[in-house]
């Protein structure tokens, strides 16, 4: 695989950022433009749909890697670390790419199946929806899919060893920005001020009980208030306070139940304090959520291909979240995990020092080219 390991290299220098991977997207298209596929270009932005067709049969599969990068400074020190300063490809979709191009490679060499094939090279995972957006741009009109499937490297897997869920296996991702809106003064004279900081610490603290009081003790959630700004000297009370929360959860009414309280406490502990907040909530992306077909299918797939003591059952969904939700809701398919690990104590997934294994390109080039051939059986 060194053609393969160079392009993933070569993608690891020069990383972008989602939305704006023009250099990306151009290697990518030129890459299958060479291989006999036909390229469509311009979903989302930068994405792009590579088709290759064969034989009569109108089954078709779609198989999609992301491309984007993330806004870290690199600290691998590897010869081939990123030549953007403050950008590197910190969660391996560099190898994800690499990966799909091997892959596709192979199958428009051997041609051995029947049906369509569309690679999907997905734009802006991480942070503007670039699954949504392709959606909206056509992606399942344009490019008929009878299932779709996606992976994600992770280090902390066992290298080459594959985990597979059923329905819900990451989170959806909401975000929250709370601000309470106070009456400024002097710190020697609280009693003439209105302190948003009191309120807002009151908000904190109140916000703890949403998840162990309001939702059922077996269904999962999470808040987290990542961020709280205020003030900037000792001697004086702000107006303003302000938190930022990152909110996640698996079933939609669980889902609701949040904002729902989130909103209530905040208001109403702001309200017995005197004062009034103002709050911007944003739902993200959905819960990726498998269906329980296509991933038994590919989990039975990946017991022929390495063998039973490589294939694992996930033991509980991750609360990370992952756009390729919406692709899901679109269509029947599965999202897997491809263990990377090099030692018991790899860098996580966007980590400064984080770097693709190169190792595992081989198993993921061979299980895609498996999976396409054997969906699409000649």
């Amino acid at each position: 695989m060194p053609d393969v390991v160079a392009m993933r290299r070569y993608l690891h220098q020069h990383p972008e950022l989602g939305l704006s991977e023009i250099h990306t997207s151009d290697f990518v298209a030129k890459k299958l433009a060479e291989m006999g596929y036909t390229v469509t270009r311009g979903l989302a932005k930068t994405g792009l749909v590579a088709t290759l067709r064969n034989g009569s049969s109108a089954k078709s599969i779609g198989i999609r890697a992301d491309f984007d990068a993330l806004p870290i400074h690199e600290e691998t020190g590897a010869d081939y670390a990123s030549k953007t300063a403050g950008l590197m490809h910190a969660c391996g979709h560099d190898g994800h790419t690499a990966m799909l191009l091997g892959a596709a490679n192979i199958l428009a060499e051997r041609r051995n199946f029947d049906g369509t094939i569309h690679l999907i090279f997905q734009p802006a995972e991480e942070n503007f929806g670039g699954a949504r957006l392709m959606i909206e741009d056509g992606l399942f009109d344009r490019f008929p899919c009878d299932a779709v499937f996606g992976l994600h490297n992770e280090p902390s897997i066992p290298l080459g060893h594959f985990v597979f869920g059923a329905g819900p296996v990451m989170a959806a991702v909401d975000e929250c920005r709370i601000t309470v809106i106070g009456r400024g003064g002097h710190g020697a004279e609280p009693q003439a001020t209105a302190d948003p900081v009191v309120a807002g610490a009151s908000i904190v603290m109140a916000l703890q009980t949403v998840v162990s009081r309001n939702i059922h003790p077996l269904d999962s959630a999470v808040v987290t208030i990542g961020a709280f700004h205020a003030g900037a000297a000792s001697n004086v009370i702000p107006e303003r306070a302000e938190m930022l929360l990152t909110i996640r959860s698996l079933d939609p009414a669980v889902r609701d139940t949040l904002e729902t309280r989130i909103r209530a406490i905040a208001e109403c502990q702001a309200q017995s304090y005197g004062m009034t907040v103002e709050i911007e909530y944003e739902r993200g992306y959905p819960a990726t959520v498998n269906h329980a077909r296509e991933t038994a299918y590919a989990r039975a797939l990946a017991c022929r291909f390495a063998g039973d003591d490589k294939v694992h059952d996930m033991p509980r969904p991750t609360m990370g979240s992952e756009d390729f939700a919406y692709m899901l809701e679109k269509r029947p398919g599965t999202y897997f995990f491809l263990g990377t690990a090099r030692t018991e104590n790899d860098p996580p997934l966007h980590h400064p020092r984080y770097d693709f294994n190169d190792d595992v390109i081989p198993t993921g080039v061979a299980f895609w080219v498996e999976l396409a051939e054997d969906f699409l059986k000649a």
